[in-house]
Order: C-alpha cells, then structure tokens, then sequence
C-alpha cells in the first residue's frame, strides 16, 4: 500500500467562501498545506486572512473554473507553490437557491450551459490537470461536493449538474484507482454556512413565518431533525482524503442528515 504523505497538499476549488472554506480550515487544521481556488481576488485575501497569516502552509490562486487555460495554469501555480498537489476538493459552483427554475416550455437552455460549464466541466478541468501529478507519485484523493438535488425534482439545472457530477466521479474513479487514487461524490443537504441566516429570513418572508419557524421547518425534514453544518460535511471530506477513507471509491454519499420518509435503495 502506498503511503499517505505526512503534511498532504491540499487545492480547494471554490475555497473562498462557504463549505469550500471551512473544508480547507479543516485541512489546515490537521497541519496540512492548502491552496484556494477562486474567481474573486478580494473574496481569496478576505479568506486568506482567516488563517491567521500562515503563509508557508496557505495559498490563494486566482483563476476562472470556466477555462481549461486558467485552470491549468492555477494547478502549476499550485504546484510550485506548495511543492505538489495530494487531495483535490471541488467545491466552486453557484449555490443551488440561486439557480432559477422554469416550466420545460420556458426553460432556459443558456442557465443549464452556465451550469455545467461551471460545475461539472470546472470539476472535470480540475481534475484533468491535478490527474497526471496523482498518477506520477502513485496517490491521490478526489472529493467533488455535489447537492442533495441529485435525488429531487424541482431545478432541472441543479439536478442535471449533480447528476453530471456522481458519473464523473464514478469514471474518474475507475480509471485512476490502480494509481491508488480515490473520486467520491458528497451531496450535502440544507448547510449551515454564513450565508443561513439571509436564506432562513427569505423563507420566512415567502412563508409568511419567522425565521425560527423556517429552521425548524427544514429541520423535520430530516431524519436527523437538524440542519447539517459546514463542520459536518468537512470532517466527512478529511475523512475521505484520509487513508483510511481508501476503501471508499466511486460513490455518492449522501450528506444531509437522512431525508425523513424516503426510502433509497440506491
């Protein structure tokens, strides 16, 4: 079996903000070196700073997901500057309440494209360029966060790219497990993230509540009668990147607390 590096290094797409964030606190945490990949240059040296100025062990890349030449050159510069690439965690895309969903005879074709150029074929682009380095050292680790609309109706958008995602996941990770490299998929439900309390008071505007009474509104409809938190989902992904998550290859796991009434044989 291959070793796990001692301090791993660590790129995070869409690390600025959000779970992408907290997943490379987590990281970094543990005494690992992390990279954050984002578009916005201010969100990345706002998120820098809640580092506490670890320059050796941190680093910010600016690059646009959206293009194969920007990603390959954000996976050089990552490269160089923590000395090699270990774990990849794919996390940029738009938030699901963001995606605008209309009747299939009025559906826009160009925010399905927006979609999947951002998340599933940013992901891909990710991964094509950090894969050939995972392939030389014989180890790696894959984590692409998806969303739990892989399983519901009701965003054509949301549901296709997340669905995109689980098969490319499930491809990637056939081809480079030989190389002891792993691909998963998580698809956190409903996370607690900075952005919550501006989500729980639309809700309670559109519903005519308050915003305890949305919490708890979203809260049942999970098994575990609580919302996830972005601590959740990133102790699951260091878990995964973890030699001990090796056995874990090629799968969709379904973070969100258990979805009450449902049953998933699948």
């Amino acid at each position: 079996m291959s070793r796990e590096p001692q301090v791993r290094r660590v790129l995070v797409s869409g690390g600025s903000r959000g779970i992408g964030l907290r997943i490379a606190h987590a990281f970094h945490e543990e005494g690992n070196a992390v990279a954050l990949l984002a578009r916005d240059a201010e969100q990345l040296e706002r998120a820098a700073r809640s580092f506490g100025g670890d320059g050796q062990r941190m680093l910010t890349v600016a690059a646009d997901v959206r293009s194969s030449q920007s990603v390959e050159a954000a996976v050089a510069r990552t490269v160089e500057g923590l000395g090699g690439i270990d774990i990849l965690v794919n996390t940029a895309a738009a938030p699901a309440d963001q995606l605008v969903n209309r009747p299939i005879a009025e559906f826009d074709e160009d925010s399905l494209r927006a979609e999947l150029e951002t998340k599933t074929l940013g992901y891909l682009r990710t991964i094509k360029f950090v894969a050939p380095h995972f392939i030389a050292q014989r180890w790696g680790r894959i984590i692409n966060i998806g969303g739990q609309s892989v399983r519901h109706t009701g965003s054509i958008a949301a549901t296709v790219r997340n669905a995109a995602i689980s098969a490319l996941t499930k491809n990637v990770a056939d081809e480079l497990g030989s190389y002891s490299v792993t691909a998963n998929v998580v698809h956190p439900g409903f996370t607690v993230t900075e952005r919550t309390p501006e989500l729980l008071e639309g809700i309670a505007v559109r519903t005519n509540s308050t915003v305890e009474e949305a919490r708890k509104r979203l809260e049942a409809t999970t098994s575990n009668r609580k919302l996830n938190t972005a601590d959740d989902i990133a102790a699951l992904v260091v878990f995964l990147a973890s030699e001990r998550g090796s056995v874990i290859n090629g799968e969709a796991l379904h973070a969100g607390g258990g979805v009450a009434g449902s049953i998933f044989s699948y």
